[in-house]
């Protein structure tokens, strides 16, 4: 008995003795997390203040199309086009720069608005967002497409493994992504191609997201941007969205992220 007794004092002041060095580590490795972190956010702040978006001024506008509105049929029909565009997009436009003045923010580029998306209203977010994505859609796509050459097109080969691929990476990000919101292609940071989804109208500038970089390509899921045509097929709409991409533009964005990212 006085053996037990004694192996059970050993055993309670032994495992006391533990306690704080879990207590310790975890404490550690939340600082480590939290500093990788703070130095994730910094170089997001460095990259987007490098985009040439940094120098959009407030108050915003609705962009032109290079192009009218049944000219992307039939991927797209032409009520689709006039109603996102016209409506959805101006509405986001509208409300960007109501929030965005409210807030006191004018002063402040879109883009790095995003970088420090935590800081500001979900107002600002959303409309934020809503603007901006949308500027870069209109500019990926083209009546008729182009055709897939250029760095960007050796750059994805060699990150995916071959074209088809790449497409069926991105279109699972498409696809997955559940209720509204986009799929991206993105160079990070440290300069590597990546394929990633995000929520409503937020965007890989936004340090909320798990994967962040240059937005090199992009494609609305929301249903107002195919349910006309489309109604619940939206994976047919998202394979159909290749026949309309403006490789050039994205080869263009390409080449500027990689001098960007070379700079961080």
């Amino acid at each position: 008995m006085k053996y037990l007794m004694t192996a059970l004092i050993f055993t309670f002041l032994f495992t006391a003795c533990q306690q704080p060095q879990k207590t310790e580590n975890a404490g550690n490795e939340k600082e480590v997390m939290t500093d990788k972190k703070s130095k994730s956010n910094a170089v997001l702040l460095q990259m987007v203040k490098k985009l040439p978006e940094y120098n959009w001024q407030h108050p915003y506008k609705l962009p032109e199309l290079n192009y009218e509105y049944d000219a992307l049929e039939p991927t797209i029909d032409e009520l689709t086009m006039k109603t996102h565009h016209s409506k959805h997009h101006q509405g986001y436009t509208n409300k960007a720069n109501k929030f965005i003045e409210q807030y006191n923010l004018t002063g402040k580029p879109v883009v790095q608005i995003f970088a420090e998306i935590t800081q500001h209203p979900v107002s600002v977010r959303n409309n934020g967002g809503g603007f901006y994505n949308h500027s870069l859609f209109w500019t990926f796509i083209t009546p008729g497409g182009s055709d897939f050459n250029g760095e960007v097109a050796e750059a994805i080969k060699k990150e995916f493994g071959s074209f088809d691929d790449f497409k069926t990476a991105f279109e699972k990000q498409a696809a997955t992504q559940f209720g509204s919101g986009w799929a991206w292609l993105v160079m990070t940071p440290e300069g590597k191609l990546a394929v990633t989804q995000s929520s409503n109208q937020d965007n890989p500038l936004m340090p909320l997201l798990e994967v962040n970089g240059v937005p090199l390509l992009n494609l609305d899921v929301w249903e107002h941007a195919y349910y006309l045509e489309y109604q619940n097929k939206r994976t047919e709409y998202i394979s159909n969205f290749w026949d309309i991409v403006n490789w050039e533009v994205v080869n263009e964005r390409y080449l500027m992220a990689k001098k960007v990212t070379q700079t961080l």
